[in-house]
């Protein structure tokens, strides 16, 4: 009940009177504890609670009541709080879980629980503990006492905090099972009081899993296994699956598959499926219901990870027994060979046989097999094949040099006895059961004859210096053959019979199969002979020989002193001592330049006769513009300035022409043909002015111009043709060599003429 008494101050200069007053001060003071200022009683005024403050410290002093004046010095005490037992134990690390191998001895350690008590550890039992279990016997059992230890430490704040008891879970009934009960659901007690009648307690709970260890062996659902498969079935395809149980989980339920015993050991194996832990059986090598139309194999489901402790209860292993049974396929047809090689030489007959292909039906109902050839594979068909007995003939003629391979594919089809019957019916038609076909590659090696004949490596043209020395070689020539020997080429050279005593060139066999040219004399001279011809005969050492005559062109040249060639041509030299090429050039070119005015000379004769007046239907290249109205009269001044044409003196400067080209597209012109050397230089002149009247892209373009005065006459005369008295077909054109440097292009004809108002 508060208020309550708790301690009472009282100083020995207190006379019993009312004079002294008693005052208390620190931890509380006012609040939690008052002190009667009269009698010094201080009273506790509100409940203690040791865990949350466990002792407190004031200070008292008395004091004269009237002046306050102290009577005496201050007094420290402490008031500390004591313990009951209000506080029951927790679990604060609760509720636990824990695991345990199953098939543990007993008493192995399982976990361990703690729970705490806040009440004083020192003082009394309130914080003594006792464990026991109320749920999971007899599986699990705890320690009934757990050692307490003593140890005390004390903080800066003269706080204690001591090492409370653990408890310790262990197994109580030996060999628990996994696969029996995996989970136990224990519940544990703490009661303070060290257990005895009036003391608070707390529950925790702890669920302990049993973990698994490979203490079962795998074991096949049944112990005999049938499975079918077809004859024809792929490499690698699985056949069937088995399966070996086993009540271990994770890694202690792997098991590994063999193939242990049994007729088709090497037939057959078997794998593992990692996720569904299955024996899938597959094939190895091929199957043939021909030959063996059963297998039976042993197979062992054995497990991977073992544990010692239990391999004496026996192997942990398992057997089960598989039948296979083979099955008839249609099987297509199978080549004696992979494949095939054959040899012709390239000059054999037409529909000669090169070589043979067989197959046959592998299928106990054995049918007939038609051959052909793939086309896609002989483009050209050069051969062909028998359909009945697979015999390859020769279609077309080979050619080795051409190609030395030819790489075919062979079809064979079976043919049912249905497919036979409409055979027979539709001859010729192809009834193959085209789903049962094999194909195999036919290489064919074009075998090389002796058909070419050698010749010359290349055009070869030898060069002699008219100062070289006899017994110079001039050219060494090299000959090639397309054939292909098996001891490699050896030619033969030779001159033709009647080139055999040459006076002026021999010919000399050299160990490399080369062939060396050489003079047989010095003094050649290209005024007397510039080009010989040596015709030379090539043989090859085939069977039989063949043979090709090439003609060696040797050009007598003039060359320095150490033999360099200078110059072939025979005019070079009959030319000048001491011409330079620039002189030549400059002579070719003036030749060319006197060429030129020449045809411009005739050119321009040739349009002297011409009338000034064009007719509607002749072809004067747009050049000529023409007006059908008569005309303004006057006002045709404002249009131009006819003072211009009326009054020559009023020109002023050079007015260039404003020719129009011709707007006419024109095949390229040909290239002038070569004038043979000695032509006479008329008749050369002659060519070359037809081909330029005839050649309407070559200059120069005729034009016209008009002009509506005639002029006040010139010293020179008139040089129009038209109502001229003096005009004649024999006029006199002399007067062209004094105009001719006035003109701008070649070509160009000025015509002047009176004027025509028509026009």
């Amino acid at each position: 009940m508060l208020p309550s008494k708790t301690e009472r101050l009282h100083t020995d200069l207190d006379p019993g009177s009312s004079k002294i007053k008693y005052i208390l001060s620190g931890d509380g003071a006012g609040t939690i504890f008052v002190i009667n200022d009269k009698t010094g009683d201080i009273h506790a005024m509100k409940r203690l609670d040791r865990e949350e403050k466990a002792e407190y410290t004031l200070t008292a002093q008395a004091v004269d009541r009237d002046t306050n004046q102290p009577l005496e010095p201050p007094s420290e005490f402490i008031i500390k709080v004591q313990d009951i037992n209000d506080n029951a134990p927790e679990f604060v690390e609760g509720p636990y879980h824990a695991t345990v191998p199953e098939m543990s001895v007993v008493g192995t350690f399982v976990t361990k629980v703690t729970a705490t008590d806040a009440d004083d550890p020192v003082y009394g039992n309130s914080a003594k503990l006792v464990y026991s279990i109320l749920e999971g016997q007899p599986y699990f059992s705890i320690e009934p006492h757990t050692e307490m230890k003593q140890e005390i430490r004390m903080f800066d704040d003269n706080s204690y905090l001591g090492d409370y008891d653990k408890a310790i879970i262990k197994t109580a009934l030996p060999n628990m099972d996994r696969e029996a009960k995996e989970e136990y659901f224990v519940v544990i007690q703490a009661k303070d009081m060290g257990g005895h009648m009036g003391g608070l307690s707390g529950t925790t709970t702890v669920t302990i899993t049993l973990s698994d260890v490979n203490d079962n062996p795998p074991k096949f659902a049944q112990s005999l296994y049938h499975f079918s498969v077809m004859e024809d079935v792929a490499l690698g395809e699985p056949i069937g699956r088995v399966k070996a149980n086993d009540l271990d989980i994770g890694e202690n339920a792997k098991s590994s598959y063999d193939i242990i015993e049994g007729d088709g050991m090497d037939i057959f194996e078997i794998t593992t499926d990692a996720q569904t832990q299955d024996g899938i059986i597959r094939v190895r090598k091929p199957l043939d219901f021909e030959t063996k139309k059963s297998y039976t194999l042993k197979v062992e489901a054995a497990n991977i990870h073992l544990d010692p402790r239990f391999l004496s209860g026996g192997p942990f292993k398992d057997t089960a027994t598989v039948k296979i049974v083979v099955e008839d396929a249609d099987e297509p047809p199978v080549f004696s060979s992979p494949t095939y090689l054959l040899e012709v030489h390239e000059n054999a007959a037409l529909n000669s046989v090169l070589g043979q292909v067989t197959a046959h039906d592998p299928d106990v109902s054995s049918s007939p097999i038609r051959f052909s050839i793939d086309r896609h594979t002989d483009l050209e068909r050069q051969f062909n094949i028998n359909a009945e007995d697979g015999k390859i003939t020769l279609a077309t003629p080979l050619d080795r040099e051409t190609s030395t391979w030819h790489n075919i594919t062979i079809v064979a089809t079976e043919t049912s006895p249905e497919q036979r019957h409409l055979k027979d019916k539709a001859v010729g038609t192809d009834t193959g059961n085209h789903s049962q076909v094999s194909r195999v590659p036919v290489a064919i090696k074009v075998l090389d004859v002796n058909d070419n004949a050698p010749e010359f490596a290349s055009e070869h043209e030898a060069f002699l210096c008219e100062n070289g020395k006899p017994g110079q070689v001039i050219q060494i020539v090299s000959a090639v053959d397309k054939d292909d020997p098996k001891n490699g080429h050896y030619f033969l050279y030779s001159l033709l019979p009647e080139m055999v005593n040459n006076p002026n060139f021999t010919i000399k066999k050299n160990e490399d199969n080369t062939l060396s040219i050489l003079a047989k004399h010095s003094g050649f001279s290209r005024q007397k002979q510039e080009v010989y011809l040596l015709p030379i005969v090539i043989s090859d050492s085939g069977t039989p020989p063949m043979s090709s005559t090439g003609t060696l062109t040797i050009r007598v040249c003039g060359c320095s002193s150490d033999g360099i060639v200078q110059s072939c041509n025979v005019e070079a030299y009959v030319l000048p001592i001491g011409l330079s090429m620039g002189a030549l050039i400059a002579i070719l070119a003036c030749i060319i330049l006197l060429l030129v005015i020449v045809v411009l000379f005739v050119t321009l004769r040739r349009h002297k006769n011409e009338p000034l007046i064009i007719k509607d239907d002749e072809d004067v290249r747009e050049n000529i513009i023409r007006y059908d109205d008569e005309g303004g009269g006057e006002e045709d001044t404002e249009a131009f300035d006819i003072a211009t044409l009326q009054n020559p003196d009023g020109i002023n400067g050079f007015l260039p022409r404003k020719d129009i080209k011709p707007d006419l597209q024109f095949m390229p012109r040909q290239g002038l043909a070569p004038v043979p050397n000695g032509v006479d230089v008329d008749e050369f002149i002659n060519v070359r002015l037809h081909e330029a009247d005839n050649d309407p892209t070559a200059p120069p373009y005729d034009s016209i111009q008009i002009y509506g005065y005639e002029g006040k006459g010139s010293a020179a005369g008139s040089l129009s043709s038209l109502e001229s008295s003096t005009s004649d077909s024999d006029q006199n054109f002399d007067y062209l060599s004094e105009w001719g440097p006035r003109f701008k292009r070649l070509g160009e004809l000025y015509s002047v003429g009176e004027s025509d108002k028509e026009t």
